[in-house]
């Protein structure tokens, strides 16, 4: 918009806003009125014709373009899967030949029917698309004059108030007068404009319409002929269509089913298609991140092991939930050790540690565990003592021994333990992932393998897919 238009455009605003609302004197022609809205629905309905002929000319190409790839897709489903490119020797032949050949004919009478059918639709560009176009164009022109008459309309009326205005007032001075002259100048030429269009639009939109009918009959019929060409040609190559891989005779669904004969049963027997489906929800009692058993929910005890030499062994236990005081007397600790030697060899976590060398212990019994998890050192005859056990010691008195231990618990029996069959990765916070050959600890487990179990593997604990694994005998 120039700054001209910009200009009239400010000064015609009031009076459009006016007659937007319809606020105060309008003029208004109904023969014009009516010839408008016949425009309104010429200038809808061809471009409605125009845009629908071009999706109807653009869908069948792409249905034919659908079918051709869709044979590319199926050919590619039925070639072999097995072998390698770089083993020719591995090459096992699994594809369907005669699926392939059924594909590769279909594709064939596809682009045969395409360049067949290319003739038909450039016909609907030249002689349905085009004209339409071309009408769309003349009827722009003839838009942009009736949005000209309507703004010379604002104009009269803008004229014809301010006219008006000063013709009401009573007493007028000099300056009234040299407004009133103005104003019926600039009224008598805006109604001079505004009737050469209003005339104009009144006297040639009848003719237009006349023409219109004239135009869009014969462009209607060929498009309705054209489409049933396209129709007829589809019908008679898919009716000419001869793959012996399909029988055409008998009814869709009797034909796939026959097709199909027991696969899907077989398909759906393989325990990868109902993993998700059917495996068990976790136990109502139980977190994401799983639980202890019964055995292993209270806290563990470090167990001390001495033979008949001078020095003994002791098992450091690594795991962060056990911390627990030592404990007192030979009675305590030899039932300690059966306990902690089936637990050490149950727990792939555990860390032995080699004890630095002291004498028999004395009559003053075992010093409390220090802050790392070991025990302080009894004093040796000649005199040595570890510094560390010696200060923990000193600090404070060693604890009172425990209630001994149920005789249920006296002897554990060996955990059962699972060997992973593949490779599985934790999906989500509380599963436990492991590799194939990986060894892992049942803590919880079901008779149904297409549930979740729950496990222990190098200080992890978590759930996983039973039919993951194999148990151990």
């Amino acid at each position: 918009m120039s700054f001209r238009g910009f200009q009239k455009s400010v000064v015609r605003a009031p009076q459009q806003f006016k007659a937007k609302f319809n606020i105060g004197e309008h003029t208004k022609d109904s023969i014009y009125l009516d010839a408008e809205r016949r425009f309104d629905e010429v200038e809808k309905e061809t471009k409605k014709l125009h845009d629908e002929s071009k999706h109807y000319a653009d869908a069948i190409n792409g249905m034919l373009s659908h079918q051709i790839e869709f044979s590319r897709a199926m050919t590619e489903v039925y070639k072999p899967i097995s072998g390698s490119v770089s083993d020719p020797e591995s090459y096992i032949s699994e594809s369907n030949e005669a699926g392939i050949r059924a594909c590769e004919e279909y594709e064939a009478v596809v682009k045969d029917l395409q360049e067949t059918l290319a003739p038909e639709l450039e016909m609907i560009e030249t002689r349905v698309i085009r004209p339409a176009n071309e009408l769309l164009d003349v009827i722009r022109v003839i838009r942009k004059t009736a949005v000209k008459r309507e703004h010379k309309k604002l104009d009269y009326d803008r004229h014809r108030l301010a006219l008006k205005k000063l013709q009401d007032k009573k007493e007028k001075s000099l300056k009234d007068e040299k407004a009133l002259y103005k104003a019926e100048s600039d009224l008598e030429q805006s109604a001079q404009d505004f009737n050469y269009f209003n005339d104009l639009l009144k006297d040639e939109l009848p003719k237009l319409f006349h023409l219109e009918r004239q135009f869009i009959q014969p462009l209607f019929q060929s498009f309705y002929y054209m489409q049933l060409n396209v129709f007829y040609t589809l019908h008679e190559k898919m009716q000419q269509c001869d793959i012996g891989y399909f029988d055409l005779t008998r009814d869709i669904e009797e034909a796939f089913e026959s097709k199909r004969g027991a696969i899907q049963d077989e398909a759906e027997k393989l325990t990868i298609v109902h993993f998700r489906k059917t495996g068990g929800k976790r136990p109502l009692n139980q977190s994401k991140y799983g639980t202890r058993p019964a055995l292993e929910a209270g806290p563990r005890p470090l167990a001390i092991t001495a033979g008949p030499s001078s020095s003994s062994t002791y098992d450091y236990d690594a795991d962060k939930n056990s911390s627990n005081g030592s404990k007192d007397g030979a009675d305590d600790r030899s039932q300690y050790h059966g306990y902690a030697s089936a637990s050490s060899a149950r727990r792939s976590e555990d860390v032995d540690r080699p004890p630095p060398p002291y004498s028999a212990i004395g009559s003053g019994g075992l010093h409390s565990p220090s802050k790392f998890g070991g025990f302080g050192n009894a004093t040796s005859s000649s005199g040595s003592t570890n510094a560390l056990a010696a200060a923990v010691a000193a600090k404070s008195k060693p604890p009172p021994p425990p209630k001994p231990k149920p005789t249920r618990l006296s002897a554990v029996p060996a955990p059962e333990t699972v060997t992973a069959l593949y490779d599985y990765a934790a999906a989500q916070e509380g599963d436990l992932g492991f590799r194939a050959g990986d060894v892992i600890e049942i803590v919880t487990r079901t008779g149904n393998a297409n549930e979740w179990w729950e496990g222990k593997l190098n200080g992890r604990q978590g759930q996983f897919p039973g039919n993951y694994v194999q148990l151990n005998s």
